[in-house]
């Protein structure tokens, strides 16, 4: 369609001239008004044609659906509060613009302009926009200017360097915070592509590239000029059709992490050479006395049995039979405050029950039958301002439990038979081997008096988990009992009968590991204790052929081999009906007839 001015009037006259407008049809007055309601229908505004009269002409879909101005209705019914404003376009010939209309309850802005042909009005053409749609536009207009002030400022005012990059490299935007880490200035480089800044030498490496190149977030170290170093991160963005079309830098400083980092490691290194030198001299200390600490288990409860003494915390030892709870319960009270005062220990298990109540907090005289006349003090008494290490705790009786607890609350006692309390400092430590959870949820030991003794809790480990400690006890007990009953020189163990020792994992712990040792340094008939020497409960695991290892350190002079191996017969025969029991499974073992067992067995008691 085109435009031609007509010579006989100045005012601007459209003429359809492209037929192809109309699908190669005639142009006449139907098409253009069937084209004319189509452009209007187009408008998202109510748009309609009023004669001077105030008419509806013409009125697109909007104006007659929303606003009910439906060609041939007047706007005096229609819109009753807009007809005057109508009537003062017809009557000024002026437009009228931004009137607030309301219909239906919505909101309206409209706009008036006369339809002047040849100097005389002939209509008014009335456009009416929704209120609503403009106030909502507004909101999202202001939301998203808010969100813009918003993420504004949090770039501006973030300690970590920003930038942003489209997707091709070239820089959009950046931060204060990397103007001044990278000692570059945003008007010299917003503009210009990442590649050239590598090649300048402003920056080492660009992470941009690397994320557009994987379209993946990446990450890398830099370093600017100033020596700074920053942990430099590369995050893609991509639009609706899954098109990269930006990249985000975060630039974090961790100079000073570094540094921080350098100083730690320096002080940890410091630290773990002065702790090393502690738990060598503790170690050593110990080594010396009757504890063996090797392995880090033993170690560790040594350390929490070191650390606790300095406090008057209730102390719970746990451990099986045989551990060494005794010890450790020595070692806390020897490094408390208390360590010059008096240490009682007492194993409740060996009081009989109907007197472990008189015998811990005491009795006045004549409180039973058999009662001393003067009374006596209870082992709680006796040990005031010392320790009291309650050994076999779980076998406290449940009545003496809670008179336990009520000392443990408020530190006073009463004897049995006596009205008037006494106030005692004791510290009490207590040890089992016992589980004293299950033996409360059986009923057999107070959940209240568990959890009041339980404050701290340290476990000792059974010697099967302290294999490196078990060299240094054997070698210790077996100097110790060699000492004891004045032995000219300690026994030395061959090596099959240590790794013996070693390999046995002793169910009764360090006590059945020190009554072993006494055991051989007594029987012990030469200078070398050998295999056959050791109690059948530790060779009775090994294997056969380990068992039965003939030591040629034994061996006389001037043995001939039928005389050795006649011996060493003698011995596999002699253990296996040791260890089966019966020749039948004897021979089953060694691979041979019971008749052949039988045999060898007379002729060895005739030799």
């Amino acid at each position: 369609m085109q435009t031609t001015v007509s010579k006989k009037s100045a005012s601007p006259v459209i003429e359809p001239r492209n037929s192809d407008l109309f699908c190669g049809q005639e142009i006449n007055a139907q098409n253009w008004r069937e084209f004319s309601q189509v452009l209007l229908n187009a408008s998202r505004n109510a748009i309609s044609v009023l004669d001077t009269s105030g008419h509806v002409i013409i009125a697109n879909t909007h104006a007659q659906t929303k606003l009910q101005l439906m060609p041939g209705s007047t706007i005096a019914t229609v819109l009753p509060s807009l007809h005057e404003h109508m009537r003062q376009v017809v009557v000024k010939k002026t437009k009228l613009n931004g009137l607030r209309t309301l219909s239906r309850n919505e909101a309206y802005l409209s706009y008036l302009e006369p339809l002047i042909v040849k100097n005389t009005i002939v209509g008014v053409i009335c456009v009416m926009e929704s209120l609503t749609d403009l106030e909502n536009a507004n909101r999202k207009m202001q939301s998203y200017q808010e969100l813009s002030q918003e993420l504004d400022a949090i770039i501006s005012c973030s300690d970590n360097g920003l930038w942003i990059c489209d997707s091709r490299g070239k820089i959009l935007r950046i931060n204060t915070a990397s103007e001044r880490l990278n000692m570059l200035h945003a008007d010299k480089i917003i503009g210009r592509n990442v590649k050239e800044l590598v090649e300048e030498g402003y920056i080492d490496d660009s992470v941009t590239m690397k994320v557009l190149k994987s379209h993946k977030r990446e990450s890398l170290l830099q370093q600017t000029h100033s020596g700074r170093k920053l942990m430099v991160t590369g995050n893609p963005v991509f639009n609706s059709a899954d098109e990269l079309t930006k990249v985000v830098i975060n630039e974090m400083d961790i100079t000073e992490v570094y540094t921080l980092r350098e100083e730690l490691e320096a002080q940890l290194a410091k630290n773990d050479l002065i702790q090393s030198h502690i738990r060598e001299a503790q170690i050593s200390g110990l080594t010396a006395g009757r504890i063996i600490a090797k392995s880090a288990k033993m170690i560790k409860t040594l350390r929490q049995a070191y650390k606790v003494s300095q406090v008057d915390s209730s102390v719970l030892i746990l451990g099986e039979s045989g551990t060494g709870k005794g010890l450790v319960a020595s070692l806390i009270h020897s490094h408390s405050p208390r360590a010059n005062k008096t240490m009682i220990h007492i194993s409740c298990g060996a009081i009989p029950e109907a007197l472990i109540e008189s015998e811990l907090f005491g009795y006045e005289k004549g409180a039973f039958t058999g009662a001393a006349h003067q009374g006596k003090p209870g082992y709680l008494e006796l040990a005031d301002d010392g320790t009291l290490f309650l050994d076999e705790i779980g076998e406290i009786p449940l009545a003496s439990q809670a008179k336990l607890l009520s000392f443990l609350e408020d530190g006073k006692l009463t004897r049995v038979g006596a009205t008037k309390a006494k106030e005692l400092d004791v510290r009490i430590i207590c040890a089992t081997n016992r589980d004293l959870e299950q033996m409360v949820k059986q009923g057999h030991f107070r959940m209240d008096l568990y959890y009041r003794l339980n404050v701290v809790p340290i476990s000792v480990p059974p010697l099967r988990d302290r294999e490196a400690c078990k060299i240094s006890l054997i070698n210790h007990f077996i100097h110790h009992f060699s000492t004891k009953f004045q032995c000219h020189q300690p026994p030395h163990i061959n090596r099959c009968a240590m790794n013996a020792l070693l390999t046995y994992n002793y169910p009764g712990n360090v006590r059945e590991l020190m009554n072993i040792c006494e055991r051989l340094v007594v029987m012990s008939e030469s200078k070398e204790i050998y295999i056959e020497d050791l109690p059948g409960s530790v060779t009775s695991h090994l294997p056969l052929p380990i068992q039965m290892r003939y030591d040629f350190g034994v061996m006389e002079d001037h043995s001939s081999l039928p005389r050795i191996m006649a011996s060493v017969e003698q011995r596999i025969i002699t253990q296996a009906l040791s260890k089966y029991r019966t020749q039948a499974k004897a021979a089953e073992a060694l691979g041979i007839n019971q008749s052949t067992i039988a045999r060898k067995l007379r002729s060895f008691r005739q030799s």
